[in-house]
């Protein structure tokens, strides 16, 4: 049935149908469909989506009627799963059966199997503006969680570098492209004074061949080009700076920003001087591109974004029971390019608890390993498997070699000798070594204790004796048994390129990202759960077969018994019905 509120159109999917509209399907086109994502999508995904959280942004009281809502954002979440660009995925909507099951169109009409290029366009900018990825992240993964029962006791998180749809400018690059955005908004807005702006940078910036120029300086040209474009930049921000409706444009702010993160200004003879900025005083946050301004740089990995992932898994080898468990991504965040890793778990942590999807154990690589993350996630109940960041100067002694305590205290160092003393005090341990024998000792030269008044010191607080025992632990066979498994994070950050291109996309600016990237992440657990759901239904399907053949086997001997009998009875004259009775086999 679909209800509508004045203008905005919502089906109910639940309701059923007193005759099926699928039955036109074979037999086996039905199951395929069933054993699909679509089957998955339609029977648990749809009814969950968010569609109130859709319906406020519509008027209720005039214009034309909305499209389905669910069939809105199914649309969007299918576009992403699949990496389709926007005349795709309107084919897919228009002609497409598989689409069609998944989303429980049973109706031949435009209204329902159709979305124009502007609809798509503005149904996926309103998602985007005010987050709705989020819902549907959450609500789908959650309804996932329940019905195949994931185990979230054991997690591990990774992130992927995500390239920013953009050309890879350099600094010149960055400076007159700038320049250009904002001449040409200035005269698109405010006509009277682009008029004002000076000819020689008009010449210069405004049309696009003038502008290829600067791709072909020289390399001995270079700085003094930079210098240039940087003082024309300059003389636009003064010349509009007092201007109210000028300088709230956006593509003035990043000539403002250009300005700030590119260049020094220093006063000389009561006159501003522009000072181009080294390479290394910029920051890796700064302007990569006035076409994405929200994309920063990590020298690590390039320009574009980052994404974090968490995702459940499995320890075992056992390869049937694998193709039944879901993997399932709990969490997913999108990052500038420039942040660290370590600042992620925590929150990422506190995200799936308040989720109820929160793990007992979270593997994950060197950079999320710091001792505040451990200290964190453990007062969160979450024991962090990953190996302490940093390591000791080669060919020396660290104090994850000497033998400590429970409390910390050193009971032996690595040639065997025991303190003399040992103090606490406050969060520091000082421990003091026999004068005599540290002097023979030799392994002294690499050792960290010191030379003192009356003993051979150690000195060393709490944090580098957490450090030192969780050094030592990874040395275990039983901390490498254990965390060889967060190397499926990458396997993760494969598929989801693959079968999404995530790490290419045709967005750009934060939201559109997050929005872009978090969809797809539901995709991968859409098709990991139709996976699973199918491996399991295989298992079923081949009790069934073995099942079926060994009724018709028993049927064949039971006729069989029957021929061969027939003639015993009458000649000793017995009972049929005594004989039916001793032949009636049950299955």
């Amino acid at each position: 049935m679909l209800k509508e509120k004045s203008m905005i159109r919502i089906k109910d999917h639940k309701q059923g149908h007193l005759f099926d509209p699928w039955s036109f399907l074979s037999p086996k086109r039905r199951r395929l469909l069933d054993q699909s994502w679509a089957g998955l999508f339609k029977e648990q995904i749809l009814c969950e989506l968010p569609v109130s959280k859709l319906a406020p942004f519509f008027n209720v009281s005039f214009g034309r009627p909305t499209k389905e809502l669910h069939t809105v954002l199914a649309v969007l979440v299918l576009q992403q799963a699949l990496d389709l660009d926007d005349e795709q995925a309107i084919d897919q909507l228009a002609f497409n059966i598989q689409w069609h099951y998944a989303l429980n169109i049973t109706e031949e009409s435009d209204s329902a199997k159709y979305f124009c290029p502007k609809t798509l366009w503005n149904m996926r900018s309103i998602a985007v503006e005010n987050g709705l990825e989020a819902l549907l992240f959450d609500g789908i993964t959650n309804k996932l969680a329940d019905v195949f029962k994931v185990n979230t006791d054991k997690q591990r998180i990774d992130s992927v570098h995500i390239k920013s749809n953009m050309r890879r400018l350099g600094r010149i690059g960055i400076f007159s492209k700038s320049i250009n955005k904002f001449l040409v908004n200035l005269k698109r807005g405010y006509k009277e004074q682009f008029e004002t702006v000076a000819k020689a940078i008009i010449d210069k910036y405004f049309s696009k061949k003038a502008l290829g120029c600067f791709s072909m300086v020289k390399p001995s040209e270079s700085k003094k080009t930079l210098a240039s474009v940087a003082e024309d930049l300059y003389d636009l921000v003064e010349q509009f700076k007092d201007c109210k409706q000028v300088s709230a444009m956006h593509s003035y702010k990043l000539l403002e920003r250009v300005l700030k993160e590119q260049c020094n200004l220093n006063v000389s003879d009561d006159k501003k001087v522009v000072e181009v900025k080294k390479p290394k005083d910029i920051a890796s946050d700064s302007l990569q591109n006035p076409s994405d301004p929200d994309a920063t740089y990590s020298g690590h990995k390039g320009q574009g974004y980052q994404l974090q992932i968490m995702e459940t898994y499995t320890d075992t080898e056992d390869k049937q029971v694998k193709s039944k468990t879901l993997n399932l991504i709990t969490h997913v965040e999108l990052e500038k390019a420039c942040d660290s890793d370590a600042q992620a778990l925590i929150p990422a942590i506190e995200s799936t608890q308040k989720r109820g999807l929160g793990p007992a154990e979270l593997e994950a690589d060197t950079l999320y390993g710091s001792d505040g993350n451990y200290q964190g996630a453990k007062s969160m109940g979450v024991e962090l498997v990953a190996p302490v960041k940093g390591k000791s100067k080669e060919n020396s002694l660290s104090l994850s070699e000497f033998e400590l305590s429970g409390k910390g205290h050193v009971l032996a160092c690595p040639a065997g000798q025991k303190p003399l003393t040992s103090k606490k005090k406050k969060t520091r341990f000082t421990q003091g070594f026999s004068c005599q024998t540290c002097a023979k000792c030799p392994l002294i030269n690499d050792c960290p204790v010191r030379p003192g008044k009356r003993y051979y010191y150690l000195h060393y607080d709490e944090r580098a004796m957490r450090v030192a025992k969780r050094r030592a632990t990874e040395q275990t066979s039983e901390f490498k048994d254990r965390y060889r498994w967060r190397a499926g994070a990458e396997a993760t950050m494969s598929e989801l390129d693959r079968r999404t291109g995530v790490k290419r996309l045709r967005v750009r600016g934060f939201k559109a990202v997050r929005f872009s990237t978090t969809l797809k992440a539901i995709g991968i657990n859409l098709f990991r759960a139709a996976a699973v759901r199918k491996a399991a239904n295989h298992d079923n399907a081949d009790n069934s077969r073995i099942k079926s053949a060994l009724n018709h086997a028993i049927f064949f001997v039971k006729e069989h018994l029957e021929r061969i009998c027939s003639p015993l009875k009458k000649y000793f004259a017995l009972n049929p019905n005594n004989i039916d009775q001793m032949l009636r086999i049950n299955i």
